[in-house]
This record gives C-alpha cells, sequence and structure tokens, in this order.
C-alpha cells in the first residue's frame, strides 16, 4: 500500500512534549472551542503569517472544527502533524505548530508556529521557534527543516 507518511516506516510522532514553558499536545476536535478562540482573538498577528490565504480572517467556529478534523487525521495518517501550545501552568491553548511537508527538496519539512496576540510582548513566541527547533533535532527523524519567514 502506497503511504505518503512525512516520516519513516517505525517512527511514531511524539504525543507530548513538556518544557519549563510549553506543553505540545496533537490538535485534535477536542480542543475546537478553545482554539477558535484563541485564533480569533490574535486574527491580526495570524493573517498571513503562515500562507498567502485569507486564514483566519472570517473564519467560523464551524471551519475551525473542519481544519482541526483534517488535522486530527493528517496526524493519524503521519502526512502532516498539527500540535496544540498550552502553558503548563494554567493548561490554556497559548498557540500552535504545524509540521508540514516541503516542497522545496532542500528541505524535508517546514514549520511553522505562533502564540496568542496577546503574549507577543513576553518573547513566548521566540521561545516557542526555539523549542520547536531543538525538539525537532532530539525527537524527529528530520536533519533538514525549515521555518519560512523566520530566522531560527
Amino acid at each position: 500500500m502506497y503511504s505518503r507518511s512525512i516520516t519513516p516506516n517505525g517512527f511514531n510522532a511524539p504525543i507530548e512534549y513538556i518544557t519549563k514553558k510549553f506543553v505540545l499536545r496533537p490538535l485534535t476536535i477536542d480542543y475546537v472551542d478553545e482554539d477558535y478562540e484563541v485564533v480569533m482573538s490574535s486574527v491580526d498577528h495570524l493573517y498571513k503569517l503562515m500562507d498567502n490565504s485569507e486564514w483566519p480572517k472570517g473564519l467560523t467556529l464551524e471551519e475551525n472544527l473542519i481544519d482541526l478534523g483534517w488535522h486530527q487525521r493528517e496526524f493519524t495518517l503521519g502526512h502532516s502533524f498539527a500540535y496544540t501550545v498550552l502553558s503548563p501552568e494554567s493548561n490554556k491553548i497559548i498557540g500552535c505548530c504545524y509540521i508540514y511537508p516541503s516542497a522545496n527538496p532542500q528541505h524535508e519539512v517546514q514549520v511553522f508556529y505562533w502564540i496568542k496576540e496577546n503574549l507577543l510582548k513576553d518573547g513566548l513566541e521566540s521561545e516557542l521557534g526555539i523549542t520547536i527547533k531543538s525538539w525537532l533535532e532530539e525527537s524527529w527523524p528530520f536533519k533538514r527543516f525549515d521555518f519560512p519567514g523566520r530566522n531560527i
């Protein structure tokens, strides 16, 4: 059977990654309401952050549910990996991380991430990028990854 998994056979994507400032867990439909609230509170920050689409402008709760369902299925198939980023203190969503296959042959994956807009002044987004880079180097099979639009 043909598989387009971006990880080698036998590799199981981490289901949790915990640091002093972040907890990363797979993004699933279980987070739909809280994820929607966080996304909509950060529209200005997120618009054009990951691509040239209009997302998340005009996003509805139903569309967010569809997006999260898609992320969840892609994760189970190994086609891409989306993680919700939680605060270790409050267990509340503060951002997201996405690991997608790269169309650029110089990179195996592209990595996108963001932190809730009202937390940007705390420097958490930069810290999250550094944390994700270390996590990829330590726990993932990728040797060549890219953070489009970021200098990490």
